[in-house]
């Protein structure tokens, strides 16, 4: 019995962070204390909802819609730890606990969401909602309830609800499985380089990069690896092309080599699964399913914003394809076709030769302690946002920073954690999370614990982070999702923050990139990271007049995305085929660039096989259209216009899913978005 006392003492989850703003502690947090978390986290979460289903009193919102939203405190408070570590800062460990979590987590889910009489109970209060007096806002919170219980199976009959049961627990497993075979091949690849002459052609920033990989693992030579630095400056900078074959195909043939890591047969038994689930509940395809809470409402929806997107930039695309395939058959001095290794690297020689800009001449600008003044400054700017380090706040890496963020009369708002490099147990990708989101209990606003992950160019011995365009508009898109966050200001949990619809939830992100290419923006914080110089004007210019290149290529090749999700995912029967053949089909129309056999995307596409974008990759693009519009309003009024700024806070940023998206728009806008925007602000109209 002391033994167990001790553990229940020892373990940090067993009780509320007593921490600053209630911040994980991970300096407490060991491995050993997750699975026993958990396992009494769920015991705590299914009395609670016992309690709840077995109440005697009448439904009311109160007792049973209200009391949901605030029990499972334990659960939030280990999962979000523990989830978001399993993508930062995982380990074999880590994702061998997750392995024996999942059907446990999915059977956890299922209790609550297949009990008859909690949902007799929801239902009660959910026909009720129009004539009990609710606010908006708990109305729209019955309603997620309700739906949340309709999509997972608890209108089936008894036979019905035991077979969601089997095939959301076997779904679950499968795309764990799928993120962690994508990772641990990832992590497994090196390209080691021991000849000075495979250096050729990389600027001193890539081969400083690649010297500190090999000597961080006690090898002689330059290593190159599939971390996005790392994989991107090899391919846009090294003249050794069979060297860029080779990386290419690392890169383009994870999870379809055969061996542990192929995700063929998952890519197969995902779709599969989900579309029998949607079968089971009454739907065509999985994208009828999802698209149904969506703005795009349906699959004609999707496809009619795709095909649109892809008439308007088709034929400009194909034109930009031309104009590089012609300029590298010029630098070679015979005919070559370009072949989807040779892209990054000729597209950005034209792009230097017409613009005489590119990464290495504008990167000494971009150190990265003046880039992150310069995007909490724009926050500063535009919302009055303040950020001070707090070093009281324990982080779960060194490498990590913890800031107070703080209103424009010094209110607390919001923790942010930064997590700026790549590293081992660090997925790729950039992303926004959070370990606690924003709500209001008993009167007191909780305030949210926000993060940003990204995997940025490293430091090196002799240079600051210097960082490239493309990763500073990186750093604003999750900047973006992380205001999203941060200036929630619901009610309930469930609705607040970035919780809104998938193809709503980029608007933010996405808007935020628009500053990038203004002077007056740049001329904050581009300094030369040795001489202090800002970046001249002219060099700004070329920037501006080099941001729609390629254009179209690179439209189309997101288009090719959306097109291969909805493909996955508006299977009307079981899929069965080859996985590459399937893909190369969805793709076509948009297809600009040889087909490489070998080569495949689905088997490491972790946004709709293993993240949340299963039919809602076209989201990107649906969000582009808006922020083109919207920020089309601050060029009107002044890109830095506070009562613009103020109108978009209060109107999309704070809200969360506490109205409909369309709703919140228009409010802010005063119409529905318009693609004029984007096609005027891409050169094509």
């Amino acid at each position: 019995m002391m033994m167990t006392i001790a553990t229940a003492q020892e373990n940090p989850f067993f009780r509320p962070f007593d921490t600053p703003h209630g911040t994980a502690p991970f300096n407490e947090i060991k491995i050993t204390h997750y699975e026993p978390a958990f396992e009494k986290a769920m015991a705590e979460h299914q009395a609670e909802i016992g309690r709840i289903a077995a109440n005697p009193d009448a439904p009311t919102f109160a007792n049973t819609i209200e009391a949901m939203e605030y029990s499972g405190e334990m659960l939030n408070r280990v999962s979000s730890v523990f989830f978001n570590l399993l993508s930062s800062e995982s380990s074999d460990e880590m994702m061998d606990i997750s392995q024996r979590l999942s059907p446990k987590l999915s059977e956890h889910s299922n209790n609550i969401n297949l009990n008859e009489d909690l949902f007799k109970r929801v239902k009660a209060v959910y026909d009720a909602r129009h004539t009990t007096g609710l606010t908006p806002e708990q109305i729209r919170l019955t309603e997620k309830y309700f739906e949340g219980f309709e999509n997972s199976g608890a209108t089936l009959s008894p036979e019905g609800k035991e077979k969601y049961r089997i095939l959301s627990t076997e779904l679950s497993m499968a795309t764990l499985n799928f993120g962690q075979n994508n990772l641990r091949e990832t992590n497994a690849y090196e390209m080691l380089l021991t000849r000075e002459d495979d250096l050729a052609g990389l600027p001193e920033s890539v081969v400083d990069a690649a010297a500190a990989k090999a000597k961080a693992k006690d090898r002689e030579g330059w290593l190159i690896d599939l971390s996005a630095p790392s994989y991107i400056g090899f391919m846009k900078y090294s003249t050794r092309r069979p060297l860029r074959e080779k990386l290419y195909m690392a890169y383009n043939t994870k999870g379809v080599k055969g061996g542990e890591y192929d995700n063929r047969e998952l890519v197969q038994k995902i779709v599969n699964l989900r579309l029998e689930i949607a079968n089971l509940l009454g739907y065509k395809s999985y994208s009828d399913y999802v698209l149904k809470n969506r703005m795009a409402k349906n699959a004609e929806g999707v496809f009619g914003l795709l095909n649109r997107l892809a008439d308007a930039f088709g034929d400009v695309a194909r034109e930009e394809v031309a104009a590089v395939a012609t300029y590298a058959s010029e630098v070679e001095g015979q005919p070559l076709e370009i072949q989807p290794w040779d892209w990054s690297f000729y597209a950005d020689k034209l792009k230097d030769s017409r613009f005489g800009v590119n990464d290495e001449m504008t990167r000494p600008y971009f150190e990265l302690e003046n880039v992150k003044k310069g995007v909490f400054g724009l926050a500063t700017e535009l919302y009055g946002l303040q950020f001070v380090p707090n070093p009281e706040i324990e982080v779960y890496h060194p490498e990590v920073e913890a800031f107070d963020v703080l209103d424009e009369n010094g209110d607390f708002l919001s923790v942010l954690y930064t997590d700026f490099h790549p590293r081992d147990g660090k997925r790729s990708g950039a992303w926004m999370s959070s370990f606690k989101n924003q709500y209001i209990k008993e009167g007191v606003d909780s305030r949210p614990h926000i993060t940003i992950v990204m995997n940025f160019t490293r430091p090196t011995e002799s240079k600051p982070a210097l960082l490239t365009f493309d990763e500073v508009e990186t750093f604003l898109h999750e900047f973006g999702h992380a205001l999203h966050g941060m200036l929630s200001r619901s009610t309930y949990e469930t609705l607040s923050g970035t919780s809104v619809y998938r193809d709503f939830v980029e608007l933010p992100s996405h808007i935020m990139e628009n500053w990038l290419t203004e002077k007056e923006y740049l001329d904050r914080f581009a300094f030369h990271h040795e001489t202090g110089e800002k970046m001249p004007d002219s060099l700004l210019q070329k920037i501006i007049d080099a941001s729609n290149y390629n254009v179209g290529y690179l439209t189309l090749r997101q288009l090719s995305f959306g097109y291969l999700d909805m493909a996955w995912h508006s299977l009307t029967k079981p899929f069965q085929g080859d996985v590459r053949t399937f893909e190369q089909e969805a793709m076509a129309r948009v297809q600009l660039l040889p087909v490489v056999p070998g080569a495949c995307m689905s088997t490491s596409f972790g946004h709709i096989f293993s993240g949340g974008y299963a039919a809602g990759y076209y989201s990107y693009k649906w969000a582009e259209v808006m922020d083109a519009d919207a920020f089309s309003l601050f060029r009107e009024k002044g890109i830095f216009d506070k009562a613009t700024a103020n109108s978009f806070r209060r109107n999309i940023l704070e809200r969360g899913n506490t109205e409909e998206p369309m709703e919140l728009y228009k409010r802010f806008r005063g119409r529905e978005a318009s693609v004029e925007a984007l096609l005027k602000r891409s050169g094509i109209e």
